[in-house]
């Protein structure tokens, strides 16, 4: 049973989280008010304390009664064997704490040497997630309960996850390991806002997902994502572990070229721009040639409800026409304005 708000109500959902930080930010509270009526069969609330507290309700006795609790790991130490938790809610500590045994699986690259190196970390985390200097509940978790102790549990497992990480280490990918995920980059990204996080097709949404998923899962099974980016910058510059994800996002790109994985209407298509840019006045031809004929396409409504080679993009959205002159020509304009 899934114990962050978020993740719980997804679970009644049957859906898969949006966001890595707010798993649950495309539903509003109505449907949230639907759901929890129809899945818990009491009386429809919409206050956002009553909800929450329907929820505590019916999550407590899972707690009480759990013998086993599943936890991630924002960090792990080394020094001492610890791991960090930092949550909102503080179902993190009910469960690591109420059931006999914790395991607390993660991955190896969330493993940091000293509680100082925490602490720096500590001080980033919270801040590129949610905007706090820290989170209400922050534990650290060192081994068993002690016969002193009022609670903590009898057996405590830590699982480290690989799944293809040790593989990046020394190679050109590495910087993303580097990744705490906090959120900022998809909070920032104007693809992600637009198409939202289930488009990714996996755990890992926005631009830090379009180089994880391919990285980890593999890039033919993920062709789309590494070109689901404007390559605008906003990711890197909020990063705050400086990982350059644009850079990153250009390699995986370089590498479904050499391994073919374009098809060959895009790579003409490409290859026609390439040859076009090299050649500037032949260039401002085709395009000035290229808006005059959308804009005749727009019609009256000066939309575009097909355009042809771009089938892909039409059938699920129209476009704006083209004023008919080029951003060359525009330019032209205001600077003489």
């Amino acid at each position: 049973m899934e114990t962050d708000l978020g993740e719980y109500i997804l679970q009644l959902a049957h859906e898969a989280p949006s966001h890595i930080v707010a798993p649950v930010v495309h539903k509003n509270k109505e449907e949230i008010s639907d759901l929890f009526a129809e899945k818990h069969h009491l009386p429809r609330k919409t206050g956002i304390a009553e909800l929450c507290r329907e929820a505590r309700e019916v999550l407590r006795p899972a707690f009480l009664n759990a013998d086993m609790g599943i936890s991630g790991g924002n960090f792990l130490v080394a020094e001492t064997g610890s791991v960090l938790i930092v949550t909102n809610e503080g179902n993190g500590r009910l469960v690591t704490t109420l059931p006999r045994v914790h395991v607390a699986i993660t991955g190896i690259e969330k493993v940091v040497p000293t509680l100082e190196d925490v602490s720096t970390l500590l001080r980033l985390l919270p801040r590129s997630a949610t905007g706090q200097s820290i989170t209400n509940y922050v534990s650290v978790l060192t081994g068993t309960k002690k016969p002193e102790d009022h609670d903590g549990p009898e057996h405590f497992h830590i699982i480290l996850l690989d799944n293809g990480r040790s593989g990046l280490v020394g190679g050109e990918m590495q910087e993303m390991l580097r990744c705490i995920r906090c959120g900022a980059c998809m909070n920032h990204c104007p693809v992600y806002q637009n198409i939202g996080g289930h488009a990714y097709g996996w755990v890992y949404p926005g631009p830090m997902g379009s180089i994880l998923t391919p990285l980890l899962g593999g890039l033919e099974k993920s062709p789309d994502l590494p070109n689901a980016s404007t390559f605008c910058g906003a990711c890197a510059a909020v990063c705050p572990v400086k990982i350059p994800l644009p850079d990153l996002l250009r390699k995986l790109r370089e590498k479904q070229m050499q391994r073919g994985m374009k098809s060959s209407q895009e790579t003409f298509a490409l290859k026609l721009w390439a040859w076009l840019a090299l050649r500037p006045k032949l260039y401002a031809l085709a395009t000035r040639i290229g808006v005059r004929m959308m804009r005749m396409m727009g019609g009256k409504e000066k939309m575009l409800h097909t355009l042809p080679g771009a089938s892909g993009w039409t059938n699920g959205r129209d476009f704006s026409a083209p004023s008919g002159k080029t951003f060359r020509e525009l330019y032209k304009l205001g600077a003489h304005k």
